[in-house]
């Protein structure tokens, strides 16, 4: 028998000290780890290398090769799924069997599945941010032309996202792109979502001993109506009179709130010729992720970045100093400097307050996700600023913060129409 081919992208290990000849379930090797995770039809490890911690799951050849093409395809589009590291092949003389090759995943920090959560304490006081959050995860991977075709419990994972909640797309071997999704192929992937996830809670219930009418059946039926509102208030077009341009950035505020950037504002003269139809393009929601890293090389989730980036501003106004004169200079100028300032202020902002408050954060308290905590932090300096009617500054609110108990974020209920019912 040939030996396994394995396909890696750069950056990461070779992966060639693991036993690929057999099957993942008879491994034997100090790199693997015992992590929480989801119902999986596949057998799935975990192993640990200097790089980080990956995801290994053995599956039939087709079902592999098409997971790592959709997720690498996802990745590129910026769509949000977990990132497909390698790809290895030719592992068993069948190419149908079960271990006949395997997908290997990046895991995600911090992150748990819907299937976890709700087997465990269940959604509490935030089932409305949780609920918006995985119907948004179909929303964006609709837009992006991706039908998945196996959405459930144990396929979407969860992590903190500052206040937000960010949801992750983890299996991609059924999942099928296309340059755009009809409003049937949409309708039938929510269908087969809504039977997923009422499999996925009938099955909780039976492991608790808790009887069928008592379990949580409607959740999916409730995350479909979310989807609904969120596709509708992505897509929809608006018809604003000639003299309401004001309305456009207020429409693209309102995407934005909902976590979604704008690609560009399409302005379609209607056939009287005197009002403009407004169709949003949505792209991506990670605008903010990818400025914040450009600027400072901290990699972070979307609503995490929003409030890096605010504090970055907030450092930048603090250091006080007198703008330079304008008089005979161009805009380009002015701009060109204004961007050489901002990089200079996110340098400083980085040496003299991300690190030594997240240096403090690891030596005082016992939180693991350092990123969250800060975040949490920002979120307790803003209140606490404000209830006193003046900034405490950095280092009396981080210490009133400690203090206090490292209080998080509180839930916000998602916003949405009364006449969903949602």
């Amino acid at each position: 028998m040939s030996r396994p081919s394995i396909t890696v992208r750069s950056g990461h290990p070779d992966f060639l000290d693991l036993a690929w000849e057999q099957s993942i379930v008879d491994w034997d090797t100090p790199r693997l780890l015992s992590l929480p995770k989801g119902i999986s039809r596949h057998e799935v490890r975990f192993v640990d290398y200097e790089e980080g911690i990956y995801v290994i799951k053995e599956l039939p050849y087709k079902a592999a090769l098409n997971d790592y093409r959709v997720l690498r395809a996802l990745e590129r589009l910026e769509a949000p799924a977990v990132t497909a590291v390698g790809l290895v092949e030719e592992r068993y003389g069948d190419p149908g069997a079960e271990r006949s090759a395997a997908l290997i995943t990046q895991y995600v920090d911090f992150s748990f599945s819907y299937r976890e959560l709700l087997e465990g304490a269940g959604f509490g006081e935030r089932r409305r941010q949780m609920l918006a959050a995985f119907a948004g995860l179909l929303v964006e991977l609709h837009l992006a032309g991706c039908f998945w075709g196996d959405c459930s419990l144990s396929n979407v994972l969860f992590k903190h996202d500052a206040m937000a909640i960010e949801a992750l797309m983890v299996d991609a071997e059924t999942a099928q792109l296309h340059p755009e999704l009809s409003a049937g192929q949409r309708q039938h992937d929510i269908e087969l979502m809504v039977v997923n996830v009422a499999g996925g809670m009938a099955d909780i219930a039976a492991s608790r001993g808790v009887d069928i009418d008592e379990a949580d059946i409607c959740l999916g039926e409730e995350m479909a109506r979310w989807y609904e509102w969120l596709w509708d208030e992505t897509t929809s077009e608006t018809i604003i009179a000639a003299n309401e341009r004001y309305r456009i950035p207020e429409r693209v505020r309102q995407l934005n709130d909902l976590g979604f950037t704008v690609d560009e504002i399409d302005l379609i003269p209607t056939e009287e010729g005197t009002k403009l139809r407004l169709k949003p393009n949505v792209g991506p929601r990670n605008h903010y992720a990818s400025r914040l890293r450009q600027m400072t090389g901290i990699e972070a989730s979307e609503w995490q970045a929003r409030h890096l980036l605010s504090d970055i501003y907030h450092f930048a106004a603090s250091q006080g100093g007198k703008p330079a004169s304008t008089a005979g200079v161009r805009a380009a100028a002015l701009v060109s400097k204004k961007r050489r300032g901002m990089a200079l202020a996110a340098i400083r902002w980085r040496t003299e307050r991300w690190e030594p408050a997240s240096r403090q954060i690891r030596e005082k308290t016992d939180q693991d996700n350092i990123l969250q905590a800060y975040c949490d932090f920002l979120n307790y300096r803003f209140h606490a600023s404000n209830a006193a009617g003046a900034d405490l500054g950095q280092e009396v609110a981080l210490q009133s913060w400690f203090d206090a108990g490292c209080p998080g974020f509180a839930p916000e209920p998602e916003a949405a129409p009364h006449q969903h019912n949602l």
